[in-house]
This record gives C-alpha cells, sequence and structure tokens, in this order.
C-alpha cells in the first residue's frame, strides 16, 4: 500500500476508541416467542406456558456476558497482529481457573484469542471486497477439565471500509452519435463507472464525473454522468468525430479520492442542411439527329455535401421543353441527371433547344424550410446528319381486279430526303416479299405494276415491302409495307356443295314415293359477289320431260329432287343420272352442269334403305362387302405366308450343284504327317486334272437361271495319253471368266491370324519385312516335342544356305 494510505489508516486507528465488552449484570426484557438468542439466567430456564394469543411474558433474566459487535479495519499492515476487541465474563474472577474458546469462520486462521485474557487479534491483512464480516462463537470453560461454563454465544467481525478501490467503467470504452447542428444541452449518450468499496460507510463510494478533454464541444453532469452538447452550430460537414474523456472520481471528488476515466467517441450524423449545387452553370451537349428514342444525349450533376439518403436528388426540365422533345431521369448508382429524347429530332426543323434543369432534393427536414433546389441551363445543339428517306405514309392500302392485264398499274409509293441537299429517291420491291415475282415498281417514281396475273380465290391479299434508297448514299434505306387487296369478279361458275349421291326404294307402297323429296340440292360458288348469291336451278334440255324425276326450287338457294312415280325396280335399272344446271347472278353469269346419281334400293317396311345394287344378292347372311374383302385378305395373306416357308424349305434343302460330290471346292484332303514337299504325290489324286474328258458336260446349277444355254465341248487333248494340263486350265479360267450365269463362287480366303494368347506369334512369312536368313529359329527347340522337328528343319535350310 502507499505510504500515505498507511498514514491515513494510522490516524483513523488513532482516532478510534477500541470498543472494551464489561461484564455487567443487567435486567432485559426479552421475548419469548421468536427468541434466537441464548441466554444464561442464573442456572434456571425461563419457560412460558398457558399463555393466551398476543400476550407476552416478561421475566427478569441475568446474562453472564454480553458486548457489541466487533470491526476491523481493512488494509491494515503493521508489525503485530491487530487487536479486534476482548472478550470478559463475569466468571472471571481472581482465582478462579477459566479460558476463552473461540470458534467459527476464520477462528484459529484469520483470528486468534488469548484464552486467559479474551484479546482477539487479527493475523491477517484483511479485504472487505473479498469477504465484509465474519460470524464466530465464544465460549467459556474450565481450563482443567474443558467443561463449558456457559452455553456459546454467537458474534460478528465487520471489516469496515478503506478508500482502496479507484471508480472502473466497465463498459468502456464507449460509442455515440447526435445529430449535426443540434441544439445546446441536447442528451448525447450516458457513462456508468463502479466502486467496489462501501457505499454506505464514508464517500469512498461517492462518485463526481468530469470531462478532461472535449471541452467546449461537449459537458456533462457530474452526479448523472449524462453528456450533452455544449456548442451551437456543430456541422458535420466541417467536422464529423469527437473524442471525449470523462473521468470518475471518488470521495466526493475531493483531494485524495481515487479516479477512473473512459472514452466516448461521439459521431455527429447528418442531417439535410445542404441544397444540392450544380458544378456548371451553363451545359452543352452536340446530340445527332439521328439518335435513337431513348438513347443518352448528356449528363448533369448536382453536388450535394450530404451522405446518404440527404444527397439524393431528382432532376426535372421545368423550361424549354414545350414540344415534349427530352426527358431527364437520375442514375441512382452515380446520382448524375441522364438527358435523353423522347420524340426525334430534325435538324431541318429545329436546330437548338435551350432547356433549363432543376435539381431538387428527395429528402428534407421538417425545419429546413423547404426542399433544398438548384438550376441550371442546358443548351442542345442538333447535328445535322444523313438521314434514309421518308414514306408519306409508313403503310399503302391498294386495290386491283383479278384476272387484271400484266403491266396495269396499282397505284404508287412517294417518299423523300428530308436532308438540306434533297438527294434523289429510287425504289424497289423486297423480293422476300414477293417471292413469285408478281409486282413491278418503277425505280424513279414508285408506280407498282402487275407482273403476273391475281386470282382472288387462291390469294385474296398481297403484302410486300418498299424500299426507298438515295442515290448518293445506298446505305441509307427506308421501309414501307403495301397490302395489295385483290378485288373479286365473277369468273368461277357454281357447282354443287358435295358429290351427292340419292337412294329411293323399289318396293315403295303406292304413293310412298310418288312426290317425295328424294334429295335436297345447295351449290356453291368460289366468287363472292358484294351482293351476295343467287343461284338458278334447272334440267337439262333433253331432262324435261323425263317420266321419273323433276325438281323444285325452295327459295333459299337449294333444291329438292322428287320421285314422278313408286314403280323403280332395281331388275329394271338399278342406277339413274340426272344432270342439273347451276346459274349464278353475276356479270356476266357463269353455269355449270352437274349430276345428281339416284340409286334404286331394297328398304324395309318402315321406308329405311337396308341394301342397294348387288349386295342384296352377294350378302344374305347380313355381313358386309367390308367384312367379306376383309376376311378374305386374310386367307388370301396366310396362303401365300405358307407357300413361300415351303419353298424356302424345299430351297435350304436342294444341293446348288447337281452333282454335288464333283465339286473340287469341297474336296479337302486330312492327313497329319509332315510330308515330303514337292516329290510327295501321294497324298492328292493328279488324275483328275490329267482325265479332263470324265468332266466334259456341262454342269447345270439349280440356284439360278440362265440366260444363255452354252453347247457341250469338245475335251481339248494333246494325244490319246497324255493332257496339257496348263493349257485346260487357262481353258476353264476363260470360261469361268467370261460365263454370265455363273455366280462368284470362286474365292480367296487369307487367314494371316492365329488368336490370342500365342507365345509363338506369327508363323506366317507373308507380313515379316526380313527374308529368312535374318531370323533365328533356335526358339522353337524350346516349345516341346512338337516343335523340335520343325526348328531342325529350319536350322538345317540356314546351315545349307550360309554352305
Amino acid at each position: 500500500m502507499p505510504k500515505r494510505s498507511e498514514e491515513m489508516l494510522m490516524d483513523l486507528w488513532m482516532s478510534l476508541l477500541l470498543v472494551w465488552i464489561t461484564c455487567i449484570p443487567c435486567v432485559s426484557m426479552t421475548p419469548i416467542i421468536g427468541q434466537s438468542k441464548s441466554t444464561q439466567t442464573g442456572g434456571s430456564a425461563v419457560v412460558a406456558s398457558g399463555l393466551g394469543e398476543g400476550q407476552r411474558l416478561l421475566s427478569r433474566a441475568k446474562r453472564g456476558w454480553v458486548w457489541n459487535q466487533m470491526f476491523v479495519l481493512e488494509e491494515f499492515s503493521g508489525p503485530d497482529p491487530i487487536l479486534v476487541g476482548r472478550l470478559h465474563t463475569d466468571l472471571d474472577v481472581g482465582g478462579k481457573n477459566i479460558k476463552y474458546v473461540l470458534a467459527g469462520e476464520g477462528a484459529g486462521t484469520i483470528f486468534a484469542i488469548n484464552e486467559l485474557t479474551g484479546d482477539i487479534h487479527a493475523m491477517k491483512r484483511l479485504d472487505r471486497e473479498e469477504k465484509a464480516e465474519y460470524t464466530l462463537t465464544a465460549q467459556v470453560v474450565n481450563a482443567d477439565t474443558d467443561e463449558p461454563l456457559e452455553p456459546p454465544s454467537e458474534f460478528i467481525i465487520k471489516v469496515q471500509d478503506i478508500n482502496d478501490n479507484p471508480p472502473q467503467f466497465i463498459e468502456g470504452p464507449y460509442r455515440a452519435s447526435v445529430p449535426e447542428m443540434s441544439a445546446v444541452g441536447t442528451p448525447v449518450t450516458r457513462v456508468t463507472a463502479t466502486d467496489a468499496d462501501d457505499p454506505v460507510y464514508g464517500n469512498s463510494a461517492k462518485l463526481v464525473y468530469s470531462i478532461l478533454e472535449g471541452q467546449p464541444y461537449f459537458s456533462i453532469d457530474p452526479n448523472s454522468a449524462t453528456i450533452k452538447v455544449a456548442l451551437h452550430g456543430m456541422d458535420r460537414e466541417m467536422r464529423e468525430e469527437y473524442l471525449v474523456v470523462i473521468q470518475a472520481k471518488d470521495m466526493g471528488g475531493h483531494m485524495g479520492g481515487l479516479s477512473g476515466t473512459t472514452t466516448v467517441t461521439v459521431t455527429l450524423t447528418d442531417i439535410n442542411d445542404n441544397p444540392p449545387k450544380f458544378s456548371k452553370s451553363l451545359y452543352e451537349f452536340i446530340i445527332p439527329e439521328d439518335l435513337p428514342i431513348g438513347k443518352m444525349g448528356g449528363k448533369v450533376k448536382a453536388n450535394d455535401r450530404d451522405i446518404g439518403e440527404n444527397s439524393k436528388s431528382t432532376y426535372s426540365i421545368v423550361e424549354g421543353d414545350e414540344q415534349g422533345m427530352f426527358e431527364i431521369f437520375t442514375d441512382t448508382q452515380t446520382q448524375e441527371g441522364i438527358l435523353r429524347l423522347k420524340k426525334p429530332l430534325d435538324y431541318e426543323s429545329k436546330r437548338a433547344f435551350t432547356l433549363k434543369v432543376e435539381a431538387t432534393n428527395v429528402r428534407s427536414e421538417p425545419s429546413s424550410g423547404g426542399p433544398f433546389k438548384d438550376s441550371a441551363t442546358v443548351k442542345v445543339v442538333v447535328d445535322d446528319s444523313d438521314e434514309p428517306p421518308i414514306f408519306s405514309k409508313p403503310m399503302y392500302l391498294l386495290e386491283v381486279n383479278e384476272n387484271a392485264p400484266i403491266n396495269t398499274v396499282i397505284g404508287s409509293v412517294t417518299a423523300r430526303d428530308p436532308d438540306s441537299s434533297g438527294s434523289i429517291v429510287r425504289y424497289f420491291i423486297d423480293r422476300h416479299t414477293d417471292l413469285e415475282r408478281q409486282f413491278n415498281i418503277n425505280v424513279d417514281d414508285g408506280k407498282i405494276t402487275l407482273a403476273k396475273p391475281l386470282d382472288r380465290e387462291t390469294d385474296m391479299w398481297h403484302n410486300i415491302t418498299v424500299t426507298a434508297t438515295e442515290v448518293r448514299n445506298h446505305s441509307q434505306i427506308s421501309r414501307a409495307i403495301v397490302a395489295i387487296r385483290v378485288m373479286d369478279i365473277n369468273d368461277n361458275a357454281p357447282e354443287f356443295a358435295t358429290e351427292y349421291e340419292a337412294f329411293l326404294c323399289e318396293n315403295g307402297k303406292p304413293g310412298q314415293v310418288r312426290n317425295e323429296v328424294i334429295q335436297t340440292v345447295s351449290a356453291v360458288d368460289k366468287d363472292d359477289p358484294i351482293q351476295g348469291h343467287y343461284f338458278d336451278y334447272r334440267l337439262v334440255p333433253e331432262m324435261l320431260n323425263n317420266p321419273n324425276f323433276t325438281i323444285k326450287n325452295n327459295q333459299d338457294n337449294s333444291i329438292s329432287v322428287l320421285a314422278k312415280h313408286d314403280t323403280f325396280r332395281r331388275q329394271k335399272q338399278e342406277m339413274y343420272f340426272l344432270p342439273i344446271i347451276v346459274t349464278d347472278n353475276g356479270n356476266p353469269p357463269m353455269s355449270s352442269t352437274n349430276t345428281l346419281t339416284i340409286r334404286v334400293c331394297g328398304c324395309s317396311k318402315d321406308g329405311i334403305v337396308q341394301s342397294c345394287n348387288v349386295e342384296a344378292y352377294v350378302l344374305p347372311i347380313g355381313l358386309s362387302m367390308g367384312a367379306l374383302i376383309a376376311i378374305l385378305a386374310c386367307i388370301i395373306l396366310l396362303l401365300v405366308i405358307v407357300v413361300l416357308f415351303v419353298t424356302l424349305r424345299r430351297h435350304k434343302n436342294e444341293p446348288l450343284i447337281i452333282k454335288d460330290d464333283e465339286d473340287v471346292r469341297e474336296n479337302i484332303i486330312r492327313y497329319d504327317d509332315e510330308g515330303g514337299g514337292e516329290e510327295d504325290t501321294e497324298a492328292f489324286d493328279i488324275a483328275t486334272l490329267q482325265n479332263p474328258d470324265g468332266i466334259n458336260g456341262y454342269l447345270p446349277r439349280k440356284d439360278i437361271k440362265p440366260d444363255l444355254q452354252f453347247m457341250p465341248r469338245a475335251g481339248q487333248h494333246s494325244g490319246p495319253n497324255g493332257v496339257d494340263v496348263d493349257e485346260f486350265i487357262n481353258v476353264r479360267l476363260h470360261e469361268a471368266d467370261n460365263d454370265p450365269t455363273a455366280p462368284p463362287y470362286d474365292s480367296i480366303q487369307i487367314y494371316g491370324y492365329e488368336g490370342r494368347g500365342s507365345i509363338a506369334g506369327s508363323l506366317s512369312s507373308l507380313e515379316t519385312a526380313s527374308s529368312d536368313s535374318d531370323q533365328n529359329y533356335d526358339y522353337l527347340r524350346e516349345w516341346g516335342p512338337r516343335f523340335r522337328r520343325l526348328g531342325e528343319l529350319y536350322s538345317v535350310g540356314e546351315s545349307d544356305r550360309e554352305t
């Protein structure tokens, strides 16, 4: 402990009176109910009995010893143990053999008692912040027998506090914020310091706050520790952050008190106290007249010293754009005003615009008196560009009659060069829209003419695209749509709406068929007259007086076909043809002759058609012709399958050549001996080649049908006992090459692969590029007895060549 603190403790200790506890007889009014302290009353116990509720029994009690609370200063350090107090009892009279016993918290370690005098000493340095009080028990016993002379009594030793702990800011350092331009006295934040000393005893824990740094901007209340604004008009744009040092001092701030400090970082938050300001009062932009609509023409920027939402502005055009040619919007990323086109510019109409643009803050403070704003002048100069020709109309509608003569003028289109130079314009048809090249256009005056005849019934509308190009600059092209409508003329004759086929009953009752409507007939016309269709029906002249049928006009562009009698029989005539002439009301009128087919059928009693033509005789069991055809087709299909199967089986079993045993290709000779080379002729019978007369005849083949039949030839030989084999083979080879009826059965099979896994590799000499003399065949002897003989043969061959 510092020297100054020790001196203070000594002064305090010398000023305090030690508490001597003196045993005196006393009389106490002690409540019986709820008493927790033990008392000595001259060996007799006070007992309460028979008391009513709420009554108290008062008795005179004689206690052997009493004392007050004991106190000891904390942090006391000296050469000797500090005397806390003394115990004394009235039993301690001269010559009585007693001793004092101490028990409880810290007894024997922290606190010690003199058994003879009852003095209690503190053996260690105490700290109130660690433990503020100790509960102990004192008792008087016989010094010889340790027999208790009095019951134990409990007492407390309290550690008195001294100012040994400085104030501490547990939550520091602090950060706080306050709006800029706040009024004087506006609270910023509050700090709190704690002191571990006893807040009840003395002024050790009484704190007073003050500012060490941060004046004159801020002040602090010494008691509540509330930091407040002390300077008027603090501007964030001038200084945004302040560091304030706060001190807390105990002992009420008097000299000798301990202190602690902390820092508070105060940030001024932004308010909208600065208006936007354009960097220039005049902006000039040059915009080409062919700039597309919606494209940017220029940028303006109004700077704002505020930050965040307070710095955002919106731009607007307040003057100079009466025609609505421009618009301006805010780029949210850069806070710039983007000027762009709403309507196309025309250099020839207006070459310059003067606009007044205004920037206004989006957010405003209630005390600011309204939104902040600033304005600037924007001058837009239109730059002349080479523009494409302009059509008089974006779309043209023309009409032409179908079947109009070729080169008929349908209409015309016009376009002009909007530039001041006024270039000549040429016209063309985009052939992608006129693939059949039905129209032409005059390149000079834009007249559209007909190149091919038109048919309204095929195409009623034709949409083509016409382009206009400047002569001096072919890249400047404009387009216009021309819709050509083909007008109708009466060039199609009416005809039946469908292929009508009427039926009537042969066995109708008298009067059942006569004057009955057999069929209702209507007509259609591909033409489309303005006044609508009207058709006139009549029979051909030669059928006007026929005895069988007549027609009746229904007054709705249709007619009804009626029968004149009821004696129709299929045996007599089962089909009638009634030609009818149909005429339209066009100019000139068109007509056509259409034939109605009427069949005589068998009907039921109710007049329902049951069968017509030969079906009534062929289908007595009630099956339809379609069903019979399906059944017959299935039977024929099964027969064809059976015939093909039998034919394939028979063809598979028969040999290709009649004399199968004479086929040389099938003559395979098997032998197991190694052979003797060219001198060994025992393995194959060469008599076949020596006697060609035995195979003189022509062998017909069964797998082909020859178109040419060769006559048998006489065998050619040199004598009765010899044959020229070379000549014989050449003749046979020539005949085989020139025989168009023989398939190419002869073939050469090359077996140059011995399979996988053979350690011997290939035994063929066809695929090696080295000669026999370059190879060593000693490895054949290592393959076993089957290859030993082969190795010896090759080894002998090599030695012979070397010799």
